[in-house]
């Protein structure tokens, strides 16, 4: 155990400019992050000198070496491939890296989580070939590898942008399929005065689209009914691979031949670690996701703890930078290393730049909203790939008036897997709300407790010293031999049954308050 003034998780453009800011002005700073190198996603495997492959990936990520540069130079104690698996409220901070578990103590702490991508389930997209663009673009910027003719499939400026990333790294896609209607534009017609605010993401994103049809790569726009084919032979052979993706367009539906599939339909906040803090969350129904409840400055509900990057809300790298520093600020006047009117002139500026950079994301959110399919897929299709729980099986409990997301949870599991429902969680709210005609805010998310990551029993063990362990007792008591004790398997068997009674307990309630009027 350690103290520190500020306490920062998570490395990318966010953390990375609160770290450096408050390094700056003397506080003593931990950065804690599961990467061995900083820069977040959209900055991965970036250096001081930029990166081998600089040209492909363009000078929107060539920026991020200038922070890993100055985060380099800077007094801080970078902790590097550390797992948060819990953060208590008084700001006491647990981690494990390399099989050993530690903590530190901090005054301030700071969430820069940044975002994950929103699923998006259609019938065969758990088939070996089947990934998301971001996880294409990572393989990318870490290994230099580059699927050869993939089709990508969904819609939004991540597709875009990788697909011309791919051109550049001389493996044009073989098709693009385009899940945007029309519908999309009408929508988002509402909010163009907030796009001609943000004209210079207007621009890129033409100048991206401009750059795919000169490449000539094949667009399919107003796509429907997805679907990935793989190489079973319907007799009993399960598929070990995909080999084609089907879907209707123009009225006709499409066959594509395709060894790899690259799915992408927008990103969402990371709430994992301030759901398990119980920080307060408000529904986005813009955005359609949740996201944590932020004053002016990105302070959260709780004293002392505040907000920086996509894990906020959806912003992008620039405002990510500009919140990082905006936090920053705030935890050093807090802590004494700043006058009130440094503090007044910096907050103030960097919130009219935020202002002005965000202005546009109503209308991109709107733009490029996801898919009916993906928000509510057919029966058949997997919604939760660690507990390989299907959309039907969900529909059937709502139907069974079994409405509470974490009683659902419990009866199937799904959310229960190795990624703590990170990916199924809007999903599954989202079939809830539209099977018993509820509004999605009322549905909720999954209750996540700490730990929120997996962690070994010796590695949370190691966090008390031998000499101070309740173990000493018995042995003491015992002339020095051990007292029988209770199996692993039984005390985690006492654990799960408890929390399942809790959770059933829960849902019940929430179920009798927000049971829809129909039923």
């Amino acid at each position: 155990m350690f103290n520190v003034d500020v306490c920062i998780i998570g490395a990318g453009p966010a953390g990375m400019a609160a770290a450096i800011d408050c390094a700056k002005a003397g506080a003593s700073v931990a950065l804690l992050d599961e990467q061995a190198r900083p820069g977040g996603q959209i900055y991965r495997a970036i250096k001081t000198d930029g990166h081998p492959l600089g040209d492909v990936f363009g000078p929107d990520y060539l920026r991020g070496a200038s922070l890993v540069k100055t985060l380099g130079s800077a007094k801080i104690q970078h902790i590097t491939e550390a797992t948060i698996w819990r953060v208590d409220p008084d700001k006491t901070v647990y981690w494990s890296r390399r099989g050993k578990a530690e903590q530190l103590k901090a005054q301030r702490i700071i969430l820069a989580t940044g975002a994950l991508e929103r699923s998006f389930p259609f019938p065969g997209w758990t088939l070996p070939g089947v990934m998301t663009a971001g996880a294409s673009q990572i393989l990318l910027k870490t290994a230099g590898i580059a699927p050869k003719q993939a089709v990508m499939v969904g819609t939004g400026p991540l597709l875009y942008l990788l697909a011309v990333q791919l051109i550049n790294a001389g493996a044009k896609p073989a098709a693009i399929v385009d899940t945007q209607s029309p519908k999309q534009y009408l929508q988002a017609s509402r909010f163009a005065i907030n796009a001609l605010k943000g004209h210079k993401y207007l621009t890129k994103g033409l100048k991206l689209l401009g750059q795919i049809r000169k490449a000539g790569v094949t667009h399919y726009t107003q796509a429907t009914d997805i679907c990935a084919h793989g190489n079973g032979d319907g007799q009993g052979r399960s598929a070990d691979k995909v080999e084609q993706l089907s879907f209707r367009s123009g009225g006709k539906t499409v066959m594509l031949p395709a060894a790899t599939v690259l799915s992408h339909i927008g990103v969402i906040p990371n709430v994992q670690l301030s759901r398990a803090m119980g920080l307060k969350h408000d529904w986005d129904r813009i955005q359609r996701c949740w996201r944590p409840q932020l004053d002016a400055h990105n302070n959260t509900s709780l004293d002392g703890v505040a907000i920086a990057g996509d894990s906020g809300g959806i912003g992008g790298a620039l405002v990510a930078e500009y919140q990082g520093q905006l936090v920053a600020a705030e935890a050093l006047y807090a802590l004494g290393y700043l006058d009130e009117a440094h503090w007044q002139q910096q907050t103030q500026a960097l919130t009219q730049s935020i202002k002005q950079e965000i202005a546009i994301r109503p209308f991109l959110d709107t733009l490029y909203a996801p898919p009916q399919q993906a928000l509510t897929p057919t029966d058949n299709t997997i919604v939760c790939r660690c507990e390989e729980v299907t959309a039907g099986e969900i529909r059937q409990h709502a139907r069974d008036k079994c409405n509470g997301i974490n009683q659902i949870k419990t009866y199937t599991r799904c959310g229960m897997g190795p990624c703590q429902g990170r990916y199924c969680g809007p999903t599954v709210a989202e079939i809830i709300a539209d099977e018993t005609r509820t509004d999605i805010a009322k549905v909720g998310y999954y209750r996540i407790r700490h730990p929120i990551k997996p962690i070994k029993l010796g590695e949370l063990a190691n966090l008390t010293p031998v000499s101070e362990s309740f173990i000493q007792r018995y042995r003491a008591k015992q002339g020095g031999s051990s007292p029988a004790t209770t199996t692993q398997a039984e005390t985690q068997a006492t654990i799960h049954t408890t929390n399942q009674n809790k959770e059933s307990k829960h849902d019940s309630h929430q179920q009798a308050v927000h049971q829809p009027a129909n039923e």
